[in-house]
């Protein structure tokens, strides 16, 4: 899974990039279907961002990858709570 997971993230990754952001995979729980990312750059700032992750990267990611129920965005802040 977590292969998919990285292969559909360079599919992404090229559309972030041409906004000034980026996609950092951090994990991926095959039990439950959901995978961690941090966006970072304009992403990591963007009003938007939520938008871009739910209505993107999550719909294009649950479309390529069995399993994937979810994905969210982890920053550093909440990572340090972890």
């Amino acid at each position: 899974m977590r292969e998919q997971v990285e292969a559909t993230i360079e599919v992404i990754r090229p559309a972030l990039q041409a906004d000034g952001g980026d996609i950092v995979l951090r994990d991926v729980d095959p039990e439950t279907g959901i995978v961690s990312v941090t966006l970072v750059g304009a992403c990591g700032t963007c009003p938007v961002s939520t938008d871009t992750l739910k209505s993107g990267v999550e719909r294009i990611m649950r479309d390529r990858v069995d399993g994937v129920t979810e994905v969210v965005n982890v920053t550093e802040a909440t990572e340090a709570t972890v």
